[in-house]
């Protein structure tokens, strides 16, 4: 018979982990190359509705400014240098752009109320508007959605393009300490300690909605019971997971968009 190979020392194997960067500055450039990237993501899975939509990331140094999509510009086309910084009241401190104050109101105030959070997601993604207008939740019928079991909110009220602060606060007490909100007739909100995470929990969210659409057309789902939910949470449902769950599209978008980087 033929002998079986060794196996590999595990210590040998390689597993990407999120980077640990020396200075503010280092970190200042791999978030914004990440929310650069994650905008184009959101590009290619049809996110983007005209100018609405926005991830901001919080600056390493500057923990009350926000780095943001410029107003109006194709996510298709972004690069990290192209990115404004914008402080906690909305007016731009770097760059050359304006910001779509009516989104980043809510996106302030969600930062202002989570210190541990890096960055919040927001657009308008077909399968999550039709979620938000049945004003309901992720059901835990999929392991996929199993990870916002518990871990997500409905923001059960709808009151125009948000403008008003105070509207903005409201989201972000509803919000809590969840990683992501339904808001009713309008869309999903994610977050995350990493742009990494909060961009995959978006996708993950909406992909969610549009299973569980598709399901009710077809039938009655079955629901995950509750122990089975929530040991399933345990496992799937951090932002590390996220992350090393969002490192293909990051791999894939950065090699093939490598200009998106500068």
């Amino acid at each position: 018979m033929t002998q079986i190979p060794a196996p590999v020392p595990v210590e040998q194997l390689h597993f990407a982990m999120p980077p640990v960067h020396a200075t503010a500055a280092e970190e200042r450039t791999h978030r914004k190359q990440r929310l650069a990237a994650a905008l184009r993501v959101f590009g290619r899975l049809g996110y983007e509705e005209g100018v609405s939509g926005h991830i901001t990331a919080r600056d390493p140094e500057h923990p009350d400014c926000f780095w943001v999509n410029p107003f109006g510009a194709p996510f298709a086309e972004l690069t990290a240098s192209d990115l404004i910084l914008v402080d906690g009241d909305g007016r731009v401190v770097y760059g050359v752009h304006h910001v779509n104050q009516a989104a980043f109101t809510t996106h302030a105030e969600v930062h202002r109320a989570r210190p541990d959070v890096v960055a919040v997601a927001h657009t308008h993604s077909p399968h999550g508007r039709a979620l938000a207008a049945l004003g309901e939740m992720i059901d835990p019928i999929t392991q996929e959605a199993c990870a916002f079991y518990q871990d997500h909110v409905l923001y059960d009220a709808y009151t125009g393009v948000t403008v008003d602060p105070e509207e903005g606060r409201r989201i972000a007490v509803g919000l809590g300490v969840s990683k992501g909100m339904v808001l009713r007739n309008h869309g999903l909100l994610t977050v995350g300690s990493s742009v990494d995470a909060a961009a995959w929990w978006f996708i993950a969210m909406e992909r969610c909605a549009q299973v569980q659409l598709a399901a009710r057309a077809a039938g009655k789902p079955v629901l995950i019971d509750h122990r089975d939910a929530v040991a399933t949470r345990e496992q799937l449902g951090s932002d590390l997971v996220a992350w090393i769950n969002y490192q293909p599209l990051w791999r894939r978008i950065s090699r093939t968009e490598p200009e998106l980087l500068s």
